[in-house]
């Protein structure tokens, strides 16, 4: 699927201009195109990885995806680092390595772009 079909299927026009601002957020963050991943990911970089168990493969550096309930940021180095600019960013929950919003409109963009900006330099150093 095209950047630009996955795009226009999101239907909410909110959603679909928050994941417009996503792009341009990313594509500035990375100097990377976005690319589709698992026909639903917008993804920007990738890096190659292998676990001590043999697992191994290629996931991107920061993306996102539109879901039903909300847009799942993907912060690859995870949370822990992060203490501090999560207690500045707004209304938000996470998973493992997934920041979940509702909208970009309850949190704040700057600290957005700072963290999305602090995971994917981190991955890049770890998997360059």
């Amino acid at each position: 699927m095209s950047i630009t079909k996955y795009l226009d299927n999101i239907k909410d026009p909110q959603r679909k201009q928050d994941c417009l601002l996503l792009v341009d957020i990313m594509k500035r963050i990375s100097n990377e195109e976005p690319e589709i991943w698992r026909n639903s990911i917008v993804g920007f970089g990738s890096y190659h990885y292998k676990y001590e168990s043999g697992t191994k493969g290629d996931w991107l550096k920061t993306g996102f995806s539109s879901r039903a309930q909300n847009i799942s940021i993907y912060i690859i180095a995870g949370f822990d680092r992060y203490e501090e600019l999560l207690a500045k960013l707004g209304k938000y929950k996470t998973g493992k390595s997934c920041l979940y919003v509702k909208q970009l409109a309850d949190i704040d963009l700057d600290v957005l772009e700072t963290l999305i900006a602090e995971s994917y330099q981190y991955v890049s150093k770890q998997y360059s």
